[in-house]
C-alpha cells in the first residue's frame, strides 16, 4: 500500500480544508486539542464570537480612499475650461489625469466589499451597504439642492426639478432616466450594480472557490455583453469597469490566502489586460476639446494603482497604521458627494473676483471641513439610528406566543 495519497484524495482534502476555513467564526469547528466557545453571539451562555473573527482594520485602505477623493476633487477644480487657461501650472497638469482616482475607488471597493461580506449572512451584508451609503448620500443630496436654490437656480428651468430631487434620493436615478443632481453620482450606479451581483454569491456563503468562480463568470459576461444585443447583460456586467472591481476582489483573495495562491494572480493579470483596453474609451470620455490626454500616461497611473493595491494585498503597507486614517477615510465619501456640483457652482460664481489659488484652496478647505462635519454629526448618528431601525423586529403577536408555548 502506498503511503502517499492520490491526486484525487489531495483535491478532496484541499476542498474540505477550504470549506472548514471559510466557515463563519460562529460556526467554526475546533480542531483536536483546541478549546473555547464557538457558539453564536445570540445564544445563551455564549461568550460571543471567537476573537479570531475580528477583522483588523486596514488603515492603509482608509488612506487610499481619501487620496482617491482628493484626486477627483483636484481634477474638477483645476480644469482649464473653468479658469480660461492654465491657472495652476503643474497642478493643472496633474489634474488632467486625476480622474483616475475613480478607478482606484473601484478597486478598493472590490477589496473591501469582499472582505466585509465574508462570513456574513445575506441580510446583514445588504443592510450594511444601506447603512454605509444612505445617510451621507441623502444629506448631501438635500444640501446640494439647498445650495443650488440659494445661488438662484429654482425648481424647473435651469435648476433642479422636484421630481429630479426626489428621484435622486433613491440613488438609482441613472436607470430611472433622471439627471443626477451632482455629476459625481454616476459612480454610485456602478457601485450598486456590483453590490447586487455580488449578493448572489454572498447569498450561499462565501468561499475561496465560489468567489473565484464568480469572478471568472463575471469576466466572461463582460466579454460577451457588448456584442450580445442584450441590454440587461450589458447593464449587469458593466464591462467598462468590471475589471477594476474584479481586480479588487483578487487582491483581497491574495491577502486572505497568501501570495502563493496562483489563480487570483492569473485572473488579476487578465483583468489588467482587459482594463487597458477599456481605458481607451475612458480616456476619450475624459478628454476635453483641445486638451488631449496621453493614453500611455493614463495606463501608467492606473498600473501604479495596481502596484499599490498589490502592496496592500501582500502586507507591505501594513505599517501605514496612523490613527487618523479611519477618520480621513470616512470623510472621503461625503467629500466625493459634495465637491463637484457645489464646489464648481461657487467657483464659477467668484472666479473673476478672487485670485485662482486663493479661491481654489479656500474651496478645498471648505469642502474638507464640511465633509468632516457631515461625517461626525450627520452620518455617524444617522447610521446608528438606521441600523437600529433596519434590525428591529415587530413584537410577537398572541398567535406566535401560543405557538412558541
Amino acid at each position: 500500500m502506498s503511503l502517499h495519497p492520490s491526486p484525487h484524495a489531495l483535491d478532496e482534502r484541499r476542498e474540505a480544508g477550504e470549506r472548514l476555513r471559510d466557515l463563519p467564526a460562529d460556526r467554526a469547528v475546533p480542531l483536536p486539542g483546541q478549546t473555547g466557545q464557538t457558539g453564536s453571539a445570540g445564544s445563551a451562555g455564549s461568550a460571543g464570537p471567537a476573537k479570531a473573527a475580528a477583522r483588523p482594520r486596514l488603515r492603509i485602505l482608509d488612506g487610499l480612499r481619501i487620496v482617491a477623493a482628493v484626486l477627483v476633487l483636484v481634477h474638477h477644480y483645476t480644469r482649464r475650461e473653468m479658469w480660461g487657461g492654465d491657472a495652476f501650472g503643474w497642478l493643472t497638469t496633474v489634474g488632467r489625469y486625476a480622474w483616475i482616482g475613480v478607478e482606484l475607488f473601484f478597486m478598493i471597493s472590490g477589496f473591501v466589499i469582499c472582505m466585509s461580506a465574508w462570513g456574513r449572512p445575506l441580510g446583514s451584508y445588504l443592510r450594511s451597504r444601506v447603512i454605509r451609503l444612505a445617510p451621507a448620500y441623502w444629506f448631501c443630496v438635500l444640501l446640494t439642492m439647498g445650495v443650488l436654490l440659494a445661488v438662484g437656480k429654482p425648481f424647473g428651468g435651469s435648476g433642479p426639478g422636484l421630481s429630479q430631487i426626489l428621484t435622486n434620493l433613491t440613488m438609482v436615478q441613472t436607470p430611472l432616466g433622471s439627471t443626477a443632481l451632482d455629476p459625481s453620482y454616476w459612480t454610485l450606479w456602478s457601485e450598486v450594480r456590483f453590490y447586487l451581483i455580488f449578493a448572489v454569491v454572498a447569498w450561499t456563503g462565501l468561499t475561496y472557490r465560489k468567489v473565484l468562480n464568480f469572478c471568472w463568470i463575471w469576466t466572461i459576461a463582460s466579454l460577451l455583453a457588448p456584442g450580445s444585443g442584450l441590454p440587461i447583460l450589458d447593464v449587469l456586467a458593466n464591462p467598462t469597469y468590471s475589471p477594476l472591481f474584479i481586480s479588487g476582489i483578487c487582491f483581497y483573495l491574495i491577502r486572505r490566502e497568501g501570495p502563493r495562491a496562483g489563480e487570483p494572480w492569473a485572473l488579476l493579470v487578465f483583468s489588467w489586460l482587459l482594463m487597458q483596453r477599456r481605458l481607451n474609451d475612458i480616456v476619450q470620455w475624459n478628454t476635453v476639446k483641445g486638451d488631449r490626454l496621453s493614453w500611455e500616461v493614463c495606463l501608467l497611473v492606473v498600473t501604479l494603482c495596481y502596484v499599490v493595491m498589490a502592496a496592500v494585498a501582500l502586507g507591505w503597507l501594513d505599517r501605514v497604521d496612523w490613527r487618523w486614517l479611519p477618520i480621513a477615510g470616512a470623510m472621503s465619501y461625503p467629500l466625493y458627494l459634495l465637491h463637484q456640483q457645489i464646489g464648481i457652482t461657487l467657483l464659477a460664481k467668484w472666479h473673476k473676483d478672487v485670485e485662482p489659488w486663493t479661491l481654489m484652496l479656500s474651496a478645498v478647505a471648505v469642502m474638507v471641513l464640511a465633509s468632516w462635519l457631515i461625517q461626525r454629526f450627520v452620518e455617524r448618528p444617522m447610521a446608528v439610528r438606521l441600523k437600529r431601525f433596519l434590525e428591529s423586529r415587530p413584537p410577537r403577536g398572541r398567535t406566535e406566543v401560543r405557538e412558541a408555548a
